[in-house]
């Protein structure tokens, strides 16, 4: 329990701001700082106390629910700006669009190619049966499980709908059922799924999914409870510190609020994601990564306008600019040519490289651009170039992998009409 003390201890100055202060009267970046940290820890409690709730609830009720609390850190900035859009704030539509498609991006940008890169790296020493050494530049390649093949559908189908999301003039109720319909489709496929192994739990989870119940259930619901409270109560003056720390300092703040605030948020599970590679779990790292880019990919959006209406008090689009719409075509331009990686079930060093330098260098030129260093193009000009970059390289990619194609639709086909996975032969 050395772990949930120490990740308490840290959210304890937020604690004591809300006790004794106003954030306001804390100062701008001791407010960041704090808040951040307590959104990050509340990431670390709500994931741990998911996991252990494996343990006593049912695997149905489990798999939805736990779905929702994967993106809830993200969502909660979200659905903060969606929300004050309702109330008629300027430019908050463009704030939930840059912190989703900001979150999303990174998932990919630095996570995927991050953790295939560590992975690759540890298997040196760790023996890991799922890196796969190859002869050439930069070949060795971590391979995955052919389970996924019906998440890379679902993620298929809601990467294609979100390129039409901006045509629309905004997120509407449309694209809520269409993109929450999709994710509901994939829980019901999975939940139909053989029961497979227990799944091993490694740190905290582990330790309390040991103790009686009597002890673990209350656990459960303190970690539910305190995370909750840290996110309601952390996440709009973090959001708002990071607006008023970019003004300071010249940094528009949808780029802080795009970059910044889902660091906050996606850390804990880059880090989960690390130590599972480092115990030579890599399978369980991607799944886990895969997983969670279907959630923030369709909830995540779909949800937003549901948000937006209900604080406006009627239905309404939830609108944004042409740039957000842009930022839309280039986070679905990245998801398309991270699904033309994962066709083959492996992703090599070039690949996980090429996604890394891709996002990198995206985000290293728009900050430039920021600090008025001239580049030739406008920040929508560049945002569109790189989408057609993505596009590109993914097209030739799917193009020259048509029989892996057809291989991933066989197994999501076979999961789906025989509620099971499949061995690759059949």
């Amino acid at each position: 329990m050395t772990a949930v003390a120490v990740t308490v201890l840290l959210s304890s100055p937020w604690v004591a701001v809300t006790r004794v202060s106003t954030p306001e009267a804390f100062g701008t970046i001791p407010t960041v700082l704090v808040s951040g940290l307590s959104v990050l820890t509340a990431s670390f409690l709500l994931a741990w106390g998911a996991e252990t709730a494996e343990k006593d609830v049912p695997r149905a009720f489990a798999i939805a629910v736990l779905a929702i609390l994967a993106v809830a850190p993200e969502y909660a900035v979200d659905a903060l700006y969606a929300w004050q859009a309702g109330q008629g704030r300027t430019g908050a539509a463009d704030l939930a669009v840059a912190n989703m498609t900001g979150a999303n991006r990174i998932l990919i940008g630095l996570g995927w190619s991050g953790i295939a890169l560590f992975s690759i790296y540890r298997a040196t020493t760790s023996g890991d049966v799922a890196v796969e050494r190859n002869e050439g530049f930069l070949a060795d390649a971590v391979v995955l499980d052919r389970s996924i093949a019906t998440e890379i559908v679902f993620l298929t189908l809601a990467t294609v709908w979100a390129f039409f999301v901006p045509l629309g003039g905004g997120i509407d109720i449309l694209d809520m059922l269409i993109l929450v319909g999709i994710y509901a489709a994939y829980i019901a496929i999975i939940i139909r799924s053989d029961s497979e192994e227990e799944e091993v739990h490694v740190g905290v989870p582990a330790y309390l999914q040991e103790m009686p119940a009597s002890i673990r259930i209350p656990s459960v619901f303190a970690l539910f409870g305190y995370s909750g409270f840290l996110i309601f109560t952390a996440v709009e003056p973090f959001a708002h510190g990071l607006e008023n720390l970019g003004l300071q300092y010249g940094i528009p703040e949808f780029f802080m609020i795009q970059w910044v605030a889902p660091l906050a948020s996606e850390s804990p599970e880059l880090i989960v994601t690390a130590y599972l590679v480092n115990k030579a779990r890599t399978t369980a790292a991607f799944n886990a990564l895969i997983s969670s880019k279907l959630n923030q990919w369709t909830l995540l959006i779909g949800t937003l306008g549901v948000v937006f209406s209900i604080s406006q008090g009627y239905y309404g689009v939830l609108e944004f600019s042409f740039k957000q719409s842009a930022e839309i075509w280039l986070t679905a331009a990245q998801s398309f040519f991270a699904l033309a990686i994962l066709i083959n079930f492996r992703i090599s060093m070039r690949e996980a490289v090429a996604l890394l330098v891709l996002f990198v260098s995206q985000v290293g030129i728009e900050f430039l651009m920021i600090e008025t260093i001239e580049v030739g193009l406008s920040t929508p000009d560049l945002l569109l170039a790189y989408t057609a970059v993505y596009m590109v390289i993914g097209g030739v990619m799917f193009a020259t992998r048509v029989e892996e194609l057809r291989r991933v639709g066989r197994l999501a086909k076979a999961n789906a009409v025989r509620g099971r996975h499949v061995p690759e032969s059949d």
